[in-house]
């Protein structure tokens, strides 16, 4: 007789071990953190609300990150989102410019500010040396053309 312990059959040919990694939580939490990102993006530009006028300018080109200076419609100077005032905003920005005097600068002011208050900044931050000092507006929205009206034959 033979031994009992050959006639078994091997447990290994049935049951194997899974060797596959299943994506698809992993996918499900990309996709969840992909939404979340584009949600708060946008939110987390510049601070001070301010209504930018509207002009048909093409865009400037980035290269590097620019200083932003925000001026809103009471007539407070705001740096990056920091209210300073005229005075010391020269300062400020050789402080956070490095003494680099072709760091980019933006300026944003509202459009019910009066131009006087504006060109006093651009002047201001132009007499400190800096020499890319730009204005910043809003692009139009453009509608479609109106149809020509239809007139009609007498007769």
């Amino acid at each position: 007789m033979a031994d009992p312990r050959e006639r078994r059959m091997p447990l290994r040919g049935r049951y194997r071990p899974l060797s596959e990694i299943n994506v698809t939580p992993l996918v499900d939490v990309m996709l969840v953190l992909l939404i979340i990102f584009m949600v708060t993006a946008p939110l987390m530009t510049s601070g001070v609300s301010v209504d930018l006028p509207k002009t048909d300018a093409k865009p400037l080109n980035t290269d590097s990150q620019p200083l932003t200076v925000t001026i809103d419609a009471a007539g407070k100077i705001f740096l990056q989102d920091q209210e300073v005032q005229l005075d010391e905003l020269v300062a400020k920005l050789q402080a956070i410019a490095q003494d680099n005097q072709d760091r980019r600068i933006f300026v944003r002011g509202d459009k019910e500010l009066a131009y006087g208050r504006i060109m006093e900044v651009m002047g201001t931050i132009t007499q400190g040396g800096f020499t890319k000092v730009a204005l910043l507006a809003e692009q139009p929205v453009l509608s479609p053309p109106k149809p020509a009206p239809v007139r009609q034959k007498a007769g």
